[in-house]
């Protein structure tokens, strides 16, 4: 019976393969224990079908591709959610997930923060690139001390503080290769004046920081408030040699059956 449901599902995604589809099918909502049994006994073609569903459903549910967040920038920062989740460096207390599309331009909103149990977006804003990554556009990428520019890849956020931006939020880089020295660097959420639609409608884009993702002062608050204490950040570069050990798509699915499964469906 699982073979029969989990074929339907792979069915239904195959109209889902592309990166902006121009509809979402819907999965269901729920597999029950009576129709899974025990999910050890899934092969992992079956639990990748399972997980796709999953991953399809949120993308759907809380209308991310309205909201302009490409699939295939979310599948990624939901892989590595889940491979932070199962190794248990991220929190077990918030299913949140922030996702940054650098390629996009600085004049558009391109942080979302996802309430990922909700399946809905609880922000969607501007944010801003380092001085040194470009201009309206984010071109280049460092993680080396004194660059000026901002650093692609994971990131787990950590505690609050109080600096010269206010209330800000630490960051560390998860990512040997591309953001290990945000720590060091200062890389750190924060608000700002030069990160706002009057900034934008003035100068044609967003002012830049020394590297550190700047967000509308106005909301920079509620924001940190949101997203602190060990919940995953995932920033998107037009960087083409990325690799992170959290994009392990195998590594994710199995957490995905183990930590999704194992109570006998796929929670809503």
């Amino acid at each position: 019976m699982i073979r029969i449901i989990l074929t339907s599902l792979a069915l239904g995604l195959i109209s889902f393969t592309s990166s902006t589809p121009a509809t979402v099918a819907t999965a269901p909502a729920s597999i029950h224990t009576s129709v899974i049994g025990n999910n050890a006994s899934l092969s992992y073609h079956e639990k990748e079908v399972a997980f796709d569903a999953h991953l399809q459903e949120v993308y759907g549910q809380a209308g991310l591709q309205k909201q302009g967040l490409s699939f295939d920038v979310f599948r990624n920062a939901y892989i590595g959610f889940q491979n932070f989740k199962d190794k248990k460096l991220s929190s077990g207390a918030k299913s949140i997930l922030t996702v940054v599309d650098f390629t996009k331009p600085s004049r558009e909103k391109r942080m979302w923060i996802i309430d990922l149990d909700a399946k809905k977006v609880l922000f969607k804003t501007l944010v801003a690139h380092g001085r040194n990554t470009g201009n309206g556009t984010a071109d280049k990428f460092s993680n080396e001390p004194n660059s000026y520019m901002s650093s692609i890849g994971f990131y787990l956020t950590d505690a609050t503080y109080y600096g010269k931006h206010g209330l800000s939020l630490r960051l560390s880089g998860m990512d040997a290769k591309y953001n290990s020295n945000a720590m060091a660097r200062a890389i750190v959420l924060h608000g700002a004046d030069y990160a706002t639609d009057t900034f934008v409608k003035q100068y044609g884009r967003l002012g830049r920081s020394l590297g550190c993702p700047a967000v509308p002062q106005e909301i920079s608050k509620d924001v940190i408030e949101t997203i602190k204490n060990k919940t995953v950040l995932y920033i998107h570069g037009n960087e083409k040699n990325y690799t992170s050990s959290y994009l392990d798509q195998s590594a994710a699915v199995n957490a995905f059956a183990a930590n999704e499964l194992k109570d006998g469906h796929i929670n809503a």
